[in-house]
This record gives structure tokens, C-alpha cells and sequence, in this order.
């Protein structure tokens, strides 16, 4: 099946450019968006920056430094970003849709969907490049070295993104 992934993923990527995105499964961006070290996730292009930049608005606590950074982040990907402060993120949480134990420190929202915590720019690309029929995208926690939780020795700890299905479930995006 990974072989056929590999073999496959460059002409599905290269056709999906041609043309109109069209919103693909959540079982396929999980295949066709997963960073790892197998040869069909090393075979596949990055995904540039959608042409017209979207608005990302970005609620953070007024004391959190980390949010700053991934805002940082995301503003060096090429991204405009509102930032709004608040002291309780609970009711934005619940409002988009993030599903309980799945939280982190600051919300955003970008083209209909969320973004929780510290996910990388280059997912959120992917994510409104493919416009899979989905509530957002999860980091839990605050891993270290991801955006934003970089530690000055440079160490990472492996972390998922997820995918939020309309229900509630979550899947694999990306792994890091």
C-alpha cells in the first residue's frame, strides 16, 4: 500500500494543482499530508501559501509568551494575523469546536476551520490547500519544539497534529 502511495501521490498532487481544489476525505489528507520518514511523504511537494491570504485571527491570553511565537510563526509563513486578547478562551473553544482534552493555549481561526495550539504553518497550508470537509486542526499540549515551544538547545519531542472530523473524532494529519 506505501508503495502505491509513492508511486501515486505525485500525480494525485500535480493533477489536484491543475484544477479547481476540490475537498478530498479525511482518510486522504491523513495519507497525502503525514511528515514522516516513509518514501511517499518524502516524495511529496510542499504546499505553497494559498494566492489570496486569508485573515487568521488568533486568540491568546494577554500573558502568554508561547502564543506570541507561534504568531510570530505564522506571520513569517506568510500569513495575516489579527491577534485578540483575552483572559478566557473556554467560550471560543467551545464555540469552534474544540473537542475536550484536545485544547492548548491559544485558538485561531482561518477560511471556516480552527487551528488549536502550536501547529505548524506549513499544516495549515495543507489544510486550506485541500479544504477537507473538517471542524479544524489539534497540537494537545504545548510539545516541545514545535512552533513556538522552541527550546533554546534546539530538542523536540515528537507530536501529532490532528484533524478534527464535523463529529467530534479526530485522525492523524501530520506527525512531526
Amino acid at each position: 500500500m506505501l508503495a502505491l502511495l509513492a508511486t501515486l501521490a505525485p500525480l494525485t498532487l500535480a493533477t489536484a494543482c491543475a484544477k479547481s481544489p476540490e475537498p478530498v476525505s479525511n482518510r486522504s489528507v491523513a495519507a497525502i499530508t503525514a511528515h514522516s520518514p516513509s518514501p511517499a511523504a518524502a516524495a511529496l511537494p510542499a504546499i505553497a501559501a494559498p494566492a489570496k491570504v486569508q485573515q487568521m485571527v488568533v486568540h491568546k491570553s494577554p500573558t502568554c509568551g508561547c502564543c506570541g511565537a507561534w504568531v510570530d510563526h505564522m506571520r513569517a509563513a506568510g500569513f495575516q494575523v489579527e491577534v485578540r486578547e483575552t483572559d478566557n478562551l473556554h467560550p471560543i473553544k467551545e464555540r469552534v469546536g474544540v473537542p475536550l482534552g484536545k485544547g492548548s493555549c491559544h485558538t485561531a481561526e482561518i477560511g471556516g476551520y480552527f487551528i488549536e495550539g502550536h501547529v505548524p504553518a506549513e499544516d495549515v497550508k495543507r489544510l486550506l490547500a485541500h479544504k477537507p470537509d473538517a471542524k479544524g486542526l489539534v497540537v494537545p499540549g504545548m510539545p516541545a519544539g514545535s512552533p513556538g515551544m522552541e527550546l533554546p538547545d534546539g530538542r523536540t519531542e515528537p507530536y501529532t497534529v490532528e484533524l478534527v472530523h464535523r463529529d467530534g473524532s479526530t485522525g492523524v494529519f501530520a506527525t512531526h
